[in-house]
């Protein structure tokens, strides 16, 4: 009797072994399918700590499902328990979210035909449960497995190199920032810890449709010829370049690109130019001296380069260089140029032109990245996901190519803000930089530009605090007085708000240096005597004095703030 019982004892060991090791083999997220607020406790009647976005993805604390607290008032199903970013937690309603379940090693059986489809393309189990989700939703998405053979924690080691990358103060996890690197790039950007490459580099990251373009071919696609131009028109119909092309047949030149896919070049070009006029001086074709030169793709507008030139000098100087003279020239050549250097040499994705980890020739890995920018990829794969969505292009045959390294052997954990976004439009919550020059202003570091002559506070504070409703702003006069009507002028505050972060930034308004808000007599004569020596202009105000944007004050300068008074040129802001 006794060995019966030492027998029973042991199977239920052994049961309660092996659930708890099946236990450990999972890691479990949600999708949110409802934009919802994530909850201090499980029940409508707790506080909001935030708004949740349609699309992202949490890790799930454990896959427990707590009871309502409400009597089920708003939630019929229960909660889950969530991480959302360092050190907080919350809960979200079961009625408005989808839990996945990914294995956490990558030596698993699969116990699906999806899951044995996935393992036969190349896939790692680790990639299986996101990968499966998106194929039950997308039957005619193709995932393709790009084997790197690179090991996982060198690849992080290579791209955390200083300097390498850069990524916002801002964001919320500052376990993501390294402090040891001291470099930096204009907007607040400092350089990344391996913990926030890893995340960025890790596709597992990024199983949701609105991240998942980042992994698409941006080879050109004959069989989508016919749908291109509506495509266009819908990813740059809300910038300025747009408008003031309007008429120049601007959308039939990028929709008849056939060096790569329009819908690629036209994300792109909103990407790098914004929706505003911080950029007017690349596509607008009026720069003096760069007349009917254009750089829609921002080519070659080195971080320093601009350091030392402006970004106006930089984009347009490359593009007289490449003779890009000319709109439907301009925009032609400027995509072959990214078609040849990145799309046709290895780079063929966002992720790849990103991160360089599978070039034609491999001396350039790691190098011959299109951007400085970690979250670069995943911000231009929302633009492309809501152009996919907005056309009802989701449905066709699309393939993604999805790179797997070497000892990924790893659980598997998400961001600690999750991509926190806080707009339901497909293009997401906009980071401070995204922020201000989609509200057609331009952000650099400690400054804000782009501002109009006699331009007024409530301009201002409406153009932010309009876009997608998730900004806010602060003015504050030069003696740091609060002000809400009247003219900027340099010299004024600004504190701007978004979901995620708040940052206080000068304003400079181009030609006003004596900060009355103006371009007058008082200007030119600053501006003249600075170039003499005879006078000091500081900081905002030596920036208002470079009205060519070319990183000096000097007679070009003189002579434009002379022309703006007399009314035969316009200096932009």
């Amino acid at each position: 009797m006794k060995k019966i019982i030492n027998y029973i004892f042991l199977f239920v060991l052994s049961f309660l072994l092996v659930s708890n090791v099946k236990a450990e083999e999972f890691t479990y997220r949600v999708k949110i399918v409802n934009p919802i607020p994530l909850r201090e406790g499980a029940g409508t009647n707790y506080k909001s700590i935030d708004s949740l976005d349609l699309y992202d993805y949490y890790v799930m604390v454990s896959d427990k499902l707590y009871e309502d607290t409400n009597n089920k008032v708003g939630c019929s199903k229960g909660w889950y328990n969530i991480t959302y970013y360092t050190g907080v937690t919350g809960y979200v309603c079961a009625d408005d979210v989808e839990v996945i379940e990914s294995y956490t090693t990558d030596d698993a059986t699969p116990t699906s035909e999806c899951e044995t489809k996935m393992k036969e393309a190349g896939f790692p189990s680790s990639y299986w449960g996101g990968l499966c989700k998106l194929q039950e939703s997308h039957p005619t998405w193709s995932f393709q497995a790009i084997a790197t053979n690179l090991d996982w924690p060198t690849v992080v080691e290579k791209e955390s190199a200083c300097g390498k990358n850069y990524i916002q103060t801002s964001i919320y996890d500052k376990t993501f920032l390294d402090t040891t690197c001291k470099a930096t790039s204009p907007g607040n950007y400092v350089a990344p810890s391996q913990k926030g490459v890893a995340y960025y580099m890790d596709p597992r990251n990024f199983f949701s449709e609105k991240y998942m373009f980042q992994f698409l071919d941006q080879s050109y696609d004959e069989k989508l010829k016919d749908m291109y131009p509506e495509a266009v028109l819908a990813i740059i119909s809300p910038t300025n370049f747009y408008k003031y092309h309007k008429d120049n047949n601007i959308v039939d030149y990028i929709a008849g690109i056939t060096s790569a896919s329009p819908i690629a070049m036209a994300s792109k070009m909103r990407n790098e130019l914004g929706n505003g006029d911080s950029l007017i001086n690349l596509w607008s074709g009026t720069y003096e001296g760069y007349e009917d030169y254009y750089n829609f793709y921002n080519w070659g507008v080195g971080d320093d380069c601009v350091r030392d030139h402006g970004t106006t000098y930089c984009g347009l100087n490359k593009a007289k260089e490449l003779n890009w003279k000319g709109l439907k020239t301009a925009i032609e050549d400027g995509a072959g140029s990214i078609a040849i250097s990145y799309i046709q040499a290895g780079q063929y994705t966002n992720y790849f032109q990103k991160f360089n980890v599978m070039p034609t020739d491999t001396s350039k890995r790691f190098t011959h990245q299109y951007m400085t920018n970690l979250p670069g990829a995943m911000s231009e794969s929302k633009l492309s996901f809501s152009t996919y969505k907005s056309n009802d292009l989701l449905g066709i045959n699309l393939i993604f190519k999805i790179p797997v390294y070497n000892n990924m052997n790893a659980t598997i954990v998400n961001s600690s803000n999750g991509a926190v976004e806080s707009q339901d439009n497909g293009l997401g919550s906009l980071d401070l930089a995204t922020l201000i020059i989609s509200s057609g202003y331009s952000y650099t570091s400690n400054y804000l530009t782009n501002v109009k002559e006699e331009s007024s506070v409530e301009s201002l504070k409406n153009a932010i605090e309009a876009v997608g409703g998730s900004g806010s702003a602060t003015i504050l006069d030069k003696n740091g007085n609060p002000v809400t009507s009247g003219t900027l002028a340099t010299g004024y505050k600004v504190t701007v708000a978004s979901a995620n972060a708040k940052e206080t930034l000068t304003i400079v308004v181009k030609g006003d240096t004596s900060g009355d808000g103006k371009i007058n007599a008082l200007d030119l004569l600053q501006v003249q005597k600075s170039i003499l020596g005879t006078y000091k202009l500081n900081d905002e105000y030596s920036l208002a004095g470079d009205t060519s944007g070319d990183g000096k004050v000097n007679a070009l300068d003189l002579l434009q703030v002379q022309k703006n008074i007399l009314g035969t040129y316009k200096i932009n802001g």
